[in-house]
Protein backbone atom coordinates (compact mmCIF):
# COMPACT_ATOMS: atom_id res chain seq x y z
CA UNK A 1 0.00 0.00 0.00
CA UNK A 2 1.36 3.58 -0.65
CA UNK A 3 0.18 6.55 0.72
CA UNK A 4 0.00 10.40 -0.24
CA UNK A 5 -1.25 12.95 2.34
CA UNK A 6 -1.75 16.33 1.13
CA UNK A 7 -2.08 19.59 2.87
CA UNK A 8 -3.37 22.43 0.80
CA UNK A 9 -2.74 24.78 4.05
CA UNK A 10 -5.09 27.06 5.39
CA UNK A 11 -7.44 26.61 2.42
CA UNK A 12 -10.51 25.88 4.78
CA UNK A 13 -12.22 29.00 5.15
CA UNK A 14 -15.52 31.17 6.22
CA UNK A 15 -18.25 31.81 3.94
CA UNK A 16 -17.68 35.24 2.03
CA UNK A 17 -20.87 36.81 1.24
CA UNK A 18 -19.02 38.40 -2.14
CA UNK A 19 -19.16 34.46 -3.29
CA UNK A 20 -22.92 34.33 -2.38
CA UNK A 21 -22.09 33.18 0.91
CA UNK A 22 -19.90 29.64 -0.52
CA UNK A 23 -16.33 29.25 0.86
CA UNK A 24 -12.87 28.99 -1.33
CA UNK A 25 -13.43 25.39 -1.26
CA UNK A 26 -17.06 25.39 -2.87
CA UNK A 27 -16.08 27.98 -5.45
CA UNK A 28 -12.54 26.58 -6.37
CA UNK A 29 -12.65 24.20 -10.18
CA UNK A 30 -11.46 21.09 -8.57
CA UNK A 31 -13.02 18.24 -10.45
CA UNK A 32 -10.47 15.76 -9.64
CA UNK A 33 -10.60 16.17 -6.26
CA UNK A 34 -14.26 16.13 -6.11
CA UNK A 35 -14.16 13.00 -7.94
CA UNK A 36 -12.13 11.41 -5.42
CA UNK A 37 -14.01 13.13 -2.73
CA UNK A 38 -17.36 10.85 -4.09
CA UNK A 39 -15.96 7.67 -3.10
CA UNK A 40 -13.99 8.70 -0.07
CA UNK A 41 -14.55 8.87 3.72
CA UNK A 42 -15.14 12.00 4.78
CA UNK A 43 -15.29 13.84 7.63
CA UNK A 44 -14.28 16.96 10.18
CA UNK A 45 -10.83 17.10 12.38
CA UNK A 46 -9.48 19.21 14.62
CA UNK A 47 -5.52 19.02 14.15
CA UNK A 48 -4.80 21.66 17.21
CA UNK A 49 -5.79 21.32 20.70
CA UNK A 50 -8.52 24.25 22.23
CA UNK A 51 -6.09 25.61 24.80
CA UNK A 52 -2.73 25.71 21.98
CA UNK A 53 -2.27 28.35 19.26
CA UNK A 54 -3.50 27.48 15.98
CA UNK A 55 -0.13 27.24 14.00
CA UNK A 56 1.01 25.34 11.08
CA UNK A 57 3.59 23.50 13.80
CA UNK A 58 1.39 22.29 15.87
CA UNK A 59 -1.42 21.57 13.15
CA UNK A 60 1.31 19.36 11.02
CA UNK A 61 2.60 17.96 13.93
CA UNK A 62 -0.68 16.63 14.88
CA UNK A 63 -1.62 15.30 11.08
CA UNK A 64 1.62 13.20 11.21
CA UNK A 65 0.47 11.96 14.48
CA UNK A 66 2.75 13.50 16.76
CA UNK A 67 0.63 14.86 19.59
CA UNK A 68 1.40 18.86 19.49
CA UNK A 69 0.58 19.21 23.14
CA UNK A 70 3.49 16.79 23.46
CA UNK A 71 5.65 17.74 21.29
CA UNK A 72 5.53 21.43 19.66
CA UNK A 73 8.41 23.14 21.30
CA UNK A 74 7.46 26.08 18.73
CA UNK A 75 7.97 26.79 15.12
CA UNK A 76 11.66 28.25 14.81
CA UNK A 77 13.20 25.17 16.12
CA UNK A 78 11.82 23.18 13.29
CA UNK A 79 12.48 25.61 11.09
CA UNK A 80 16.22 25.87 12.23
CA UNK A 81 16.59 21.82 11.74
CA UNK A 82 15.42 22.59 7.95
CA UNK A 83 17.99 24.93 7.82
CA UNK A 84 20.65 22.56 8.91
CA UNK A 85 21.58 25.23 12.05
CA UNK A 86 23.37 23.28 14.85
CA UNK A 87 21.05 24.05 18.03
CA UNK A 88 23.42 23.63 21.53
CA UNK A 89 22.34 23.07 24.55
CA UNK A 90 20.68 26.11 25.94
CA UNK A 91 20.21 27.39 22.56
CA UNK A 92 16.68 29.13 21.54
CA UNK A 93 15.53 29.27 18.27
CA UNK A 94 13.43 32.78 17.58
CA UNK A 95 11.12 33.31 13.95
CA UNK A 96 12.78 36.48 12.07
CA UNK A 97 10.45 37.77 10.04
CA UNK A 98 11.10 40.77 7.65
CA UNK A 99 7.72 43.08 7.77
CA UNK A 100 6.17 45.59 6.43
CA UNK A 101 5.50 48.73 8.90
CA UNK A 102 4.33 52.01 8.21
CA UNK A 103 6.85 55.14 7.34
CA UNK A 104 5.31 57.39 9.49
CA UNK A 105 5.88 58.83 12.36
CA UNK A 106 9.46 59.19 14.59
CA UNK A 107 8.66 56.38 17.00
CA UNK A 108 8.69 52.90 16.30
CA UNK A 109 5.67 52.41 18.49
CA UNK A 110 3.24 54.29 16.45
CA UNK A 111 4.22 52.49 13.68
CA UNK A 112 1.18 50.54 11.95
CA UNK A 113 1.88 46.40 10.89
CA UNK A 114 1.46 46.98 7.27
CA UNK A 115 2.68 43.40 5.73
CA UNK A 116 4.24 40.22 7.25
CA UNK A 117 6.11 39.07 4.47
CA UNK A 118 6.83 42.51 3.00
CA UNK A 119 5.38 41.69 -0.65
CA UNK A 120 6.39 38.35 -0.28
CA UNK A 121 10.21 39.14 -0.46
CA UNK A 122 12.58 37.34 -2.81
CA UNK A 123 14.84 34.87 -0.79
CA UNK A 124 17.79 36.73 -2.10
CA UNK A 125 16.70 40.02 -1.32
CA UNK A 126 16.21 39.31 2.28
CA UNK A 127 19.42 37.13 2.41
CA UNK A 128 21.49 40.75 1.67
CA UNK A 129 18.68 42.42 4.89
CA UNK A 130 19.51 39.32 7.17
CA UNK A 131 23.43 39.60 6.48
CA UNK A 132 23.18 43.23 7.40
CA UNK A 133 21.60 42.65 10.43
CA UNK A 134 23.40 39.82 11.62
CA UNK A 135 26.77 42.30 11.41
CA UNK A 136 24.88 44.63 13.37
CA UNK A 137 23.36 42.10 16.28
CA UNK A 138 25.69 39.26 16.38
CA UNK A 139 27.34 38.71 19.56
CA UNK A 140 28.81 35.36 20.69
CA UNK A 141 25.55 34.25 21.91
CA UNK A 142 23.48 35.58 19.17
CA UNK A 143 23.16 35.37 15.62
CA UNK A 144 21.07 35.67 12.09
CA UNK A 145 20.13 33.35 9.71
CA UNK A 146 18.79 33.97 6.22
CA UNK A 147 16.07 31.38 5.07
CA UNK A 148 12.96 31.62 2.28
CA UNK A 149 11.73 34.25 1.38
CA UNK A 150 10.32 36.60 4.66
CA UNK A 151 11.07 33.45 7.45
CA UNK A 152 14.62 34.07 8.79
CA UNK A 153 16.14 32.49 12.02
CA UNK A 154 17.87 34.32 15.00
CA UNK A 155 19.38 32.00 17.69
CA UNK A 156 20.58 33.18 20.97
CA UNK A 157 22.35 31.10 23.84
CA UNK A 158 20.56 31.27 27.33
CA UNK A 159 18.83 34.66 26.48
CA UNK A 160 16.76 36.66 28.60
CA UNK A 161 13.56 35.60 29.57
CA UNK A 162 11.41 35.21 26.83
CA UNK A 163 7.55 34.35 26.25
CA UNK A 164 5.48 33.53 23.06
CA UNK A 165 5.44 36.93 21.35
CA UNK A 166 2.66 38.13 19.01
CA UNK A 167 2.67 36.81 15.44
CA UNK A 168 2.64 39.67 12.98
CA UNK A 169 0.00 38.04 10.74
CA UNK A 170 -2.87 38.38 13.20
CA UNK A 171 -2.14 42.42 13.63
CA UNK A 172 -1.97 43.16 9.94
CA UNK A 173 -3.31 47.26 9.67
CA UNK A 174 -2.95 47.55 12.89
CA UNK A 175 -0.86 49.61 15.54
CA UNK A 176 2.49 47.88 16.87
CA UNK A 177 2.62 49.39 20.29
CA UNK A 178 0.62 46.97 22.13
CA UNK A 179 2.34 44.01 20.34
CA UNK A 180 5.99 44.55 21.29
CA UNK A 181 7.66 42.11 23.33
CA UNK A 182 9.50 42.94 26.23
CA UNK A 183 13.15 43.85 26.15
CA UNK A 184 15.76 43.28 24.58
CA UNK A 185 13.80 41.71 21.87
CA UNK A 186 11.74 44.97 21.41
CA UNK A 187 15.10 47.01 21.13
CA UNK A 188 16.37 44.59 18.54
CA UNK A 189 13.04 45.44 16.42
CA UNK A 190 13.54 49.15 16.99
CA UNK A 191 17.06 49.07 15.86
CA UNK A 192 16.61 46.69 12.79
CA UNK A 193 14.06 49.68 11.26
CA UNK A 194 16.60 52.57 11.51
CA UNK A 195 19.15 50.01 10.14
CA UNK A 196 16.79 48.97 7.39
CA UNK A 197 14.76 51.49 6.74
CA UNK A 198 17.45 52.91 3.58
CA UNK A 199 18.89 49.92 2.82
CA UNK A 200 20.00 49.97 -1.15
CA UNK A 201 17.53 46.62 -1.28
CA UNK A 202 15.04 48.43 0.37
CA UNK A 203 15.63 51.53 -2.11
CA UNK A 204 15.36 49.36 -4.64
CA UNK A 205 12.14 47.88 -3.75
CA UNK A 206 10.51 51.14 -3.00
CA UNK A 207 11.70 52.15 -6.80
CA UNK A 208 10.15 49.01 -7.97
CA UNK A 209 6.62 49.97 -6.52
CA UNK A 210 6.92 47.32 -3.75
CA UNK A 211 6.55 47.50 -0.11
CA UNK A 212 10.35 47.18 1.83
CA UNK A 213 11.15 44.90 4.57
CA UNK A 214 12.12 47.55 6.82
CA UNK A 215 11.58 45.97 10.10
CA UNK A 216 12.26 42.41 11.43
CA UNK A 217 9.73 40.45 14.04
CA UNK A 218 10.64 38.04 16.53
CA UNK A 219 8.05 35.23 17.45
CA UNK A 220 7.93 31.40 18.01
CA UNK A 221 11.00 30.91 20.43
CA UNK A 222 11.44 27.41 21.01
CA UNK A 223 13.74 24.71 21.98
CA UNK A 224 15.19 22.00 20.17
CA UNK A 225 12.42 19.75 19.60
CA UNK A 226 12.73 15.92 19.48
CA UNK A 227 10.63 13.62 17.95
CA UNK A 228 10.51 10.03 17.44
CA UNK A 229 11.01 8.07 13.52
CA UNK A 230 7.80 8.43 11.83
CA UNK A 231 9.28 5.50 10.46
CA UNK A 232 10.18 3.50 13.72
CA UNK A 233 6.00 4.56 14.38
CA UNK A 234 4.44 3.02 11.36
CA UNK A 235 6.70 0.96 9.29
CA UNK A 236 6.80 3.64 6.52
CA UNK A 237 9.69 4.84 4.51
CA UNK A 238 8.33 8.70 4.20
CA UNK A 239 9.26 11.57 1.96
CA UNK A 240 8.19 15.52 2.54
CA UNK A 241 7.88 17.90 -0.29
CA UNK A 242 7.35 21.80 0.92
CA UNK A 243 8.91 25.12 0.09
CA UNK A 244 8.15 25.72 3.97
CA UNK A 245 11.26 25.22 6.04
CA UNK A 246 8.79 24.39 8.95
CA UNK A 247 7.25 21.96 7.43
CA UNK A 248 10.57 20.46 6.08
CA UNK A 249 12.07 19.97 9.56
CA UNK A 250 8.93 18.39 10.51
CA UNK A 251 10.17 15.83 8.40
CA UNK A 252 13.53 16.09 9.13
CA UNK A 253 13.01 15.76 12.78
CA UNK A 254 10.81 12.72 12.52
CA UNK A 255 13.69 11.35 9.88
CA UNK A 256 11.52 11.59 6.82
CA UNK A 257 13.43 12.34 3.62
CA UNK A 258 13.01 16.09 2.78
CA UNK A 259 12.80 16.62 -1.01
CA UNK A 260 13.69 20.19 -2.61
CA UNK A 261 11.94 21.65 -5.15
CA UNK A 262 13.07 24.18 -7.51
CA UNK A 263 10.92 26.92 -8.15
CA UNK A 264 8.64 25.72 -5.09
CA UNK A 265 8.05 29.34 -3.69
CA UNK A 266 5.95 28.60 -0.40
CA UNK A 267 3.08 31.01 -2.22
CA UNK A 268 0.39 31.35 -4.85
CA UNK A 269 2.95 31.08 -8.04
CA UNK A 270 4.87 27.71 -7.59
CA UNK A 271 5.85 25.08 -9.29
CA UNK A 272 3.23 22.91 -8.86
CA UNK A 273 4.50 20.45 -11.80
CA UNK A 274 7.91 20.20 -9.86
CA UNK A 275 5.94 18.84 -6.37
CA UNK A 276 3.77 16.33 -8.39
CA UNK A 277 6.52 15.36 -10.35
CA UNK A 278 8.56 14.71 -7.29
CA UNK A 279 6.16 12.71 -5.22
CA UNK A 280 5.79 10.60 -8.17
CA UNK A 281 9.55 10.55 -8.37
CA UNK A 282 9.81 9.39 -4.51
CA UNK A 283 6.92 6.43 -5.09
CA UNK A 284 8.64 4.81 -7.58
CA UNK A 285 12.41 5.01 -5.70
CA UNK A 286 9.95 2.70 -3.27
CA UNK A 287 8.86 5.42 -0.75
CA UNK A 288 5.92 4.50 0.86
CA UNK A 289 3.91 7.76 1.83
CA UNK A 290 5.10 11.20 0.24
CA UNK A 291 3.52 14.01 2.46
CA UNK A 292 2.90 16.76 0.13
CA UNK A 293 2.38 20.12 1.65
CA UNK A 294 1.45 23.45 -0.21
CA UNK A 295 1.09 26.83 1.55
CA UNK A 296 -0.47 29.19 -1.25
CA UNK A 297 -3.52 28.97 0.25
CA UNK A 298 -2.74 29.85 3.34
CA UNK A 299 -0.51 32.96 2.14
CA UNK A 300 -3.97 34.35 -0.09
CA UNK A 301 -5.93 33.70 2.98
CA UNK A 302 -3.54 35.82 5.28
CA UNK A 303 -3.42 38.49 1.75
CA UNK A 304 -7.70 38.38 2.01
CA UNK A 305 -6.93 37.69 -1.51
CA UNK A 306 -9.91 35.40 -1.83
CA UNK A 307 -9.78 34.97 -5.92
CA UNK A 308 -6.31 33.85 -5.69
CA UNK A 309 -6.86 31.53 -2.76
CA UNK A 310 -9.85 30.15 -4.99
CA UNK A 311 -7.39 29.48 -7.83
CA UNK A 312 -5.03 27.70 -5.97
CA UNK A 313 -7.04 24.61 -4.63
CA UNK A 314 -8.06 24.10 -8.47
CA UNK A 315 -3.94 24.27 -8.72
CA UNK A 316 -3.58 21.73 -6.04
CA UNK A 317 -6.20 19.57 -7.25
CA UNK A 318 -5.82 19.70 -11.21
CA UNK A 319 -1.90 20.01 -11.50
CA UNK A 320 -0.53 18.17 -8.20
CA UNK A 321 -3.11 15.83 -7.14
CA UNK A 322 -4.64 14.50 -10.42
CA UNK A 323 -0.96 14.11 -12.22
CA UNK A 324 -0.02 11.71 -8.52
CA UNK A 325 -3.46 9.94 -8.64
CA UNK A 326 -2.90 8.94 -12.72
CA UNK A 327 0.31 7.74 -11.33
CA UNK A 328 -0.73 5.58 -9.00
CA UNK A 329 -3.68 4.18 -10.57
CA UNK A 330 -1.45 3.15 -12.71
CA UNK A 331 0.91 1.35 -10.62
CA UNK A 332 -1.11 -1.96 -10.34
CA UNK A 333 -0.50 -1.26 -6.74
CA UNK A 334 -2.99 -0.18 -3.58
CA UNK A 335 -3.04 2.97 -2.52
CA UNK A 336 -4.84 5.62 -0.37
CA UNK A 337 -4.40 9.46 -0.48
CA UNK A 338 -5.74 11.65 2.76
CA UNK A 339 -6.68 15.62 1.44
CA UNK A 340 -7.00 18.05 4.33
CA UNK A 341 -5.96 21.51 5.15
CA UNK A 342 -4.18 21.68 8.28
CA UNK A 343 -5.59 24.71 9.86
CA UNK A 344 -8.03 27.28 8.12
CA UNK A 345 -7.02 30.68 7.30
CA UNK A 346 -10.14 32.55 6.52
CA UNK A 347 -10.16 35.37 4.64
CA UNK A 348 -12.05 37.57 6.79
CA UNK A 349 -9.71 37.13 9.36
CA UNK A 350 -6.74 36.58 8.00
CA UNK A 351 -5.22 34.36 10.15
CA UNK A 352 -5.27 31.17 11.76
CA UNK A 353 -8.14 29.53 13.35
CA UNK A 354 -9.47 26.74 15.42
CA UNK A 355 -12.22 25.16 13.59
CA UNK A 356 -11.80 22.04 12.57
CA UNK A 357 -11.12 20.96 9.17
CA UNK A 358 -12.50 18.69 6.60
CA UNK A 359 -10.61 15.92 5.35
CA UNK A 360 -11.41 12.92 3.03
CA UNK A 361 -9.47 9.41 2.74
CA UNK A 362 -9.64 7.81 -0.64
CA UNK A 363 -8.52 4.35 -1.00
CA UNK A 364 -8.35 2.08 -4.40
CA UNK A 365 -9.38 -0.56 -2.75
CA UNK A 366 -12.44 0.05 -1.60
CA UNK A 367 -15.68 2.53 -2.32
CA UNK A 368 -17.28 4.70 -0.01
CA UNK A 369 -20.49 7.12 0.55
CA UNK A 370 -18.85 10.27 0.22
CA UNK A 371 -19.77 13.73 -0.58
CA UNK A 372 -20.10 15.66 -4.27
CA UNK A 373 -18.14 18.65 -3.35
CA UNK A 374 -15.22 18.33 -0.78
CA UNK A 375 -15.78 21.44 1.17
CA UNK A 376 -16.18 22.24 4.64
CA UNK A 377 -20.40 22.20 4.80
CA UNK A 378 -20.04 18.91 2.72
CA UNK A 379 -17.65 17.02 5.00
CA UNK A 380 -19.11 18.49 8.38
CA UNK A 381 -22.76 17.46 7.36
CA UNK A 382 -21.33 13.71 7.40
CA UNK A 383 -21.29 14.04 11.11
CA UNK A 384 -17.71 12.35 11.31
CA UNK A 385 -15.94 14.19 13.37
CA UNK A 386 -12.27 13.18 14.63
CA UNK A 387 -12.07 15.59 17.52
CA UNK A 388 -8.04 14.97 17.93
CA UNK A 389 -5.70 15.50 14.65
CA UNK A 390 -3.01 13.04 16.03
CA UNK A 391 -5.34 10.33 15.85
CA UNK A 392 -5.97 10.28 11.98
CA UNK A 393 -3.16 9.17 10.71
CA UNK A 394 -3.79 5.88 12.15
CA UNK A 395 -7.13 6.50 10.06
CA UNK A 396 -5.45 6.49 7.22
CA UNK A 397 -2.87 3.56 8.21
CA UNK A 398 -5.68 1.19 9.44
Amino acid sequence: MKYLVLIPDGAADYPISELDNKTPFECADKPTLDALARVSTVGTVSNVPSHMVPESDTANLAILSYDPAIYSKGRSPLEAMSMRLTMNEGDIAFRCNVVTVSEDGENYDDKIMLDHSADEITTEEAAELIKTLHEKFKTDKRAFYPGVSYRHCMIWNDPPEYKEFERPHDHLGHGVKDIMPPEPYATLIRDSYEILKDHPVNLARKARGLKPANSIWLWSPGEKPALSSFKEKWGLDATVISAVDLIKGIGICAEMESVDVEGATGNYKTNYEGKANAAIDAFKRGKDLVYVHVEGPDECGHRAETENKIASIGHISERILKPIYEYLKSSGEDFSIMILPDHPTPIVKRTHTLDPVPFMIYRSNEEADGVDCFCEKSASEKNYYIPRGHDLMSVLVK
